[in-house]
């Protein structure tokens, strides 16, 4: 995944705790697996919880990516039901953009601390990735910068 580096004059355990606590939906990428059945029922496609309709200019890119779609009076339909995903499947690249243009959210965003540099020691903090304790875990909570 992506790394970054954060400068803070907040305590370490401010820090880790808010990180601990944060999280946002995300849309899930190809390799991710399905947390739900998604089924696109036949008629006139649309998308998202607001039920918007598909701009007509979308119709070829949703067949392109395996929706048999077909464009009647301007609008985008199918003639039977098109199941995009089970729950449990393994996303395929075309799966994942798929459920993107429905805007269906199915990962969730977290930021997982690797570690802490403490200036005025010097000392870096390696965290165990899966307890999130760290191998010179600073429990004081003194300043992280």
């Amino acid at each position: 995944g992506e790394v970054g580096l954060l400068f803070t004059n907040q305590t370490v355990d401010s820090i880790r705790s808010w990180f601990n606590e944060f999280s946002k939906d995300d849309y899930a990428r190809s390799g991710c697996v399905a947390t739900e059945r998604i089924v696109v029922p036949a008629g006139e496609v649309f998308r998202g919880y607001t039920k918007e309709p598909f701009p007509n200019n979308m119709e070829p890119q949703l067949r392109q990516l395996g929706i048999p779609t077909l464009l009647r009076q301007g609008k985008i339909t199918i003639d039977y039901d098109y199941t995009i995903c089970e729950e449990g499947d393994v996303l395929t690249p075309q799966q994942s953009h798929l459920l993107k243009h429905f805007w269906i959210k199915m990962a969730i965003f977290k930021v997982e601390l690797l570690g802490c540099y403490h200036k005025n020691s010097g000392e870096y903090t390696a965290y165990n990735e899966t307890s999130g304790t760290g191998s010179n875990d600073n429990s004081d909570g003194s300043g992280m910068e």
